[in-house]
């Protein structure tokens, strides 16, 4: 599942733009295999990122980086832009840093849950307990559990959470704790720009999703209802349908204002 395809529905027509998602932090391109399953219509693109799945021995580039590298994968594998981007959690970070580097290249962009203001106390805390128990198979377990994971997902979730380096996520978190990880250059991004938390997400969120908005005037802000962090798995046809939505123009009507 670790080498799971970057590139679906390679002979789609080209009447859609092609969609691009990426990845949360504890995760790789096979987390969206119900997206890629949904949008069979047009050209679907799944990239591992740097230090994830099949990249998971790169080092972790900087989120500029990352953002360079995603472009760079696109052209690759023979996707031509523009493509509707949607990133969840880390992938969303890396998603505005696309759109802000490669303005060009991004159509429209939806990002659910990114890590945008600086992290408080309680993140920072979180977060060196959930690196020290890194290398700990009962600790990708526990996480699955608590994800709401389908049990037929956990065992892929595990077995590829233990090739995640601590050292990759000890990088990221010492690039985004400090200030956050909204792009200092995100107004060279004028395109259609949905923002996102589920509504069961703790407050640090809402205030990314706040910092989002002051950036970036074009933004819709919303809520997804009833949902956690990873919602794309919580409640797929929910996730889906939000995503198709945006990507022809429309605000889903269920989705709550902030």
């Amino acid at each position: 599942m670790t080498e799971y395809p970057e590139l679906h529905h390679e002979r789609a027509g080209s009447a859609h733009a092609p969609l691009l998602f990426l990845h949360g932090g504890t995760v790789a391109g096979w987390s969206w295999e119900e997206q890629v399953e949904a949008f069979t219509d047009r050209q679907v693109v799944t990239p591992d990122l740097p230090g994830f799945g099949r990249r998971a021995r790169d080092d972790w580039p900087g989120l500029h980086g990352a953002a360079d590298i995603v472009a760079e994968q696109l052209a690759t594998l023979g996707v031509a832009g523009p493509v509707d981007v949607v990133g969840l959690s880390f992938g969303g970070l890396v998603g505005l840093h696309v759109a802000a580097r490669h303005p060009g290249l991004v159509r429209t962009l939806l990002v659910s849950g990114p890590m945008l203001a600086p992290a408080g106390t309680a993140v920072r805390v979180a977060g060196r307990l959930q690196l020290s128990a890194w290398n700990a198979p009962w600790f990708w377990k526990a996480q699955a559990t608590a994800m709401g994971l389908p049990a037929e997902a956990r065992e892929v979730f595990v077995r590829h959470g233990l090739t995640i380096r601590r050292e990759t996520m000890h990088r990221i978190a010492a690039e985004i704790y400090p200030r956050g990880g909204l792009p200092a250059n995100i107004s060279r991004y004028t395109g259609p720009l949905l923002g996102l938390a589920g509504a069961r997400e703790s407050a640090y969120f809402r205030r990314s999703l706040r910092a989002l908005r002051q950036a970036v005037p074009q933004a819709e802000i919303r809520l997804a209802p009833r949902m956690h962090h990873i919602w794309s798995i919580e409640d797929t046809s929910l996730f889906n349908a939000v995503t198709g939505s945006w990507v022809e123009g429309r605000v889903d009507p269920r989705l709550l204002p902030l």
